[in-house]
This record gives structure tokens, sequence and C-alpha cells, in this order.
């Protein structure tokens, strides 16, 4: 794994197209040789042992273990989206005013934004402060096209929201 990891640090640069092709080359050898390491160790290991079924499971899920290899977009792991929802997870016991299913879902929204900011660069509440001040002026608020400048990844956003500014 951890070469696998060094590698995927290699090609955080790089475009989408170049991670595929060096994916292929340099992580797909990698994982041929573990799944060929697995399935021999499959049938020298009891099938109930903790390593028997860290094996059947590794096998099992082979397919959602590589699925990253297919797409120079996706990540190797979920980690970053791990990261992003623990704190909901942790602070779950203060979410418990959402106990209707309006609370819940203006929660759910505001949540989404604020990590959706956090994920484009920008200072959460910089970013909220803007949108409070600039969306009451739209005239059409329910055009698509009048709010795609507010939206986290447009570049027509105003310098303060963004965490490097």
């Amino acid at each position: 794994m951890h070469q696998l990891y060094a590698i995927e640090r290699d090609l955080a640069e790089v475009s989408p197209g170049e991670r595929f092709a060096d994916r292929q080359k340099r992580s797909k050898p990698i994982l041929d040789a573990y799944y060929a390491w697995l399935k021999q160790q499959r049938s020298r290991t009891l099938p109930k042992s903790m390593l028997g079924q860290a094996i059947g499971y590794s096998l099992n899920q082979w397919e959602k273990l590589t699925a990253y290899l297919a797409d120079g977009r996706l990540e190797m792991d979920n980690n970053r989206s791990e990261r992003s929802i623990k704190p909901f997870v942790i602070g779950r016991k203060n979410w418990l005013f959402a106990n209707t299913p309006r609370g819940a879902k203006a929660s759910a929204a505001i949540y989404s934004v604020m990590e959706t900011a956090k994920e484009n660069g920008l200072h959460p509440y910089n970013y909220l402060k803007y949108l409070f001040e600039q969306l009451p002026q739209i005239s059409e608020p329910l055009d698509a096209a009048a709010l795609e400048p507010y939206m986290p990844w447009s570049d027509a956003l105003s310098v303060s929201c963004r965490m490097n500014n």
C-alpha cells in the first residue's frame, strides 16, 4: 500500500489523462502482483481465520478496490470525503434541533454548501457573508445562469472568499 500511496503523491499535480496512463504503468503491476498473491494464499489459508477472511474480503471487493485505475479523475481512497464529514459525525448531537424533515433538509443544504466551499478553496464564513450580501440583489434568483457566478467553483467570486487571498 505504501508504494501505491507514494505513486499517488507523485501524480497529485498531473492531468487526469497523465494520471490514468501512469497508474496503468506503475500501479497496475503492483495490484496485479497483490491479486496473484491473494489467489495463491487463499488456497493455503483457512477461510474462517482472520487472514482467510481478509483475503476473501479483498478478493470479493477487488473491482471496487481497483476502480480508481479506470479513470484518472478518481482518487485511490475515500479519505478526503471521510475527513470532510468527520466534523458532522462528531457534532451529530448538535444536530438534534433538526428534528423535523424541514430542519434536516436545511442542515443538509447548509452543510453541503460549506463543505463544497472548503473543497473549492473558499473561506466558509467569507463565502456565506458574500452570498448573503449578493444573492438578494439578483433579479432572477431561480435562473441557473444568474446563480453561476456565485457557485463555489466560479472564478467570478470575490477574492475575499478565497482562502489564499
